[in-house]
């Protein structure tokens, strides 16, 4: 890292020492979506850390990006991953929106003003997200959207959300991208899911009746939707990479902390080499996941073509180390891991979600495989 980069990564982590991490077991527990202080961290430039400045943005690239987010998961996995996502779409818009849409949308998103949610996976379209069938039909100087969008971080709390529709024919070269709002007549909400994990943030299908947007919504040009919101998950897949690797580095520091404390059979148990071996190889793997991580970063920022499989790669790797790393700390605080007031367990149940949301880990080998086969 640079002396900037360990600027932002400590910054990153002070946050979420102050901010999230005193709060998160009460914030899993009642469901809370704490906003005030997402827009506390917007004041440290959180909310548009991809975003150009001139629409006041960090800037930063994505070698940047995966320490600001495995900094903050150090302090809630859920809230770090919600800004994972926010940031994508805040991204997107800067990437492919007009001069138009981003004077008039990215100053909100990077104050957290205005929330951003990402809209692909449909009820019987998720992993196969090119068959979805919300449908997006020209009528005049605009469109009219219907359809049914499912599993929404941030639905009915955020104001911008990035939906992709048909446009065309069958299959991804027939999906546009649409910028739809809150407020916009026609859009509604299902109720926020009862999940394992995630808790602090809601979790909501995106209803469209009918929506009426005007041309101007379409981001990018038509066809072009499935091509948009693909580069959006490379970056967001090592966001979650990212976050994957703070939960558990904070639950491997938790673990090593708590069997430094604890004594059984008259010694330390930090004392045991089977246990110190356990730590030894969390740590490993842990560290490995984090260089991936970086080399896919680093991959995307120089435009290097093999970085959508590097992304795969690092994703699916991290997320799986990353569940395993937590849940091997919860194993070695025994029964009080498993206590809620410890703040273990809800690491582990919201690191769970990270190999499955933003392509399963079975669709990132798929991508992989592609990559050395050549296969369609």
């Amino acid at each position: 890292m640079t002396e900037d980069q360990r600027a932002i990564a400590e910054t990153c982590r002070g946050f979420a020492r102050e901010h999230l991490a005193p709060n998160a077991v009460e914030w899993d527990q009642n469901k809370h979506f704490p906003v005030d202080v997402l827009r506390k961290g917007a004041g440290l430039g959180l909310g548009g850390v991809y975003v150009r400045e001139d629409q006041g943005g960090s800037a930063l690239g994505r070698q940047d990006g995966v320490l600001v987010f495995e900094g903050l998961a150090t302090g809630c996995p859920s809230i770090a991953g919600y800004l994972s996502i926010h940031n994508m779409v805040a991204w997107m818009i800067d990437r492919y929106g007009s001069d138009d849409q981003r004077a008039r949308l990215l100053p909100g998103l990077c104050s957290m003003e205005s929330l951003a949610s990402y809209c692909l996976t449909e009820p019987g379209a998720g992993s196969d997200a090119a068959a979805l069938t919300t449908r997006a039909v020209r009528d005049g100087d605009g469109y009219v959207l219907d359809g049914v969008k499912q599993f929404i971080s941030g639905a009915g709390a955020a104001q911008v959300y990035v939906v992709m529709a048909r446009t065309g024919g069958p299959g991804a070269s027939g999906i546009s991208a649409f910028v739809v709002e809150r407020d916009d007549p026609g859009v509604s909400f299902g109720p926020n899911e009862k999940k394992m994990g995630w808790n602090a943030q809601p979790t909501r299908q995106v209803l469209l009746d009918g929506v009426r947007l005007p041309a101007d919504r379409l981001l990018g040009a038509e066809g072009e939707g499935f091509r948009i919101a693909m580069t959006g998950l490379n970056g967001g897949r090592i966001g979650i990479a990212a976050c994957s690797i703070g939960g558990a580095q904070d639950a491997l520091e938790r673990a090593t902390g708590y069997l430094a404390d604890r004594e059984a059979f008259g010694a330390r148990l930090l004392h045991a080499q089977a246990l110190q071996f356990r730590l030894a190889d969390m740590a490993t793997e842990l560290e490995a996941a984090r260089s991936l991580v970086w080399r896919a970063a680093a991959a995307l920022d120089q435009g290097d073509p093999r970085a959508p499989e590097l992304c795969a790669m690092a994703k699916r790797y991290a997320t799986d180390t990353g569940f395993e790393v937590a849940n091997a700390a919860l194993q070695l605080h025994g029964g009080y891991g498993y206590l809620a007031e410890s703040g273990i367990e809800k690491i582990v149940r919201d690191l769970r979600v990270h190999q499955i949301l933003e392509g399963t880990n079975e669709i990132m080998r798929v991508i992989v495989a592609r990559g050395l086969t050549g296969a369609a």
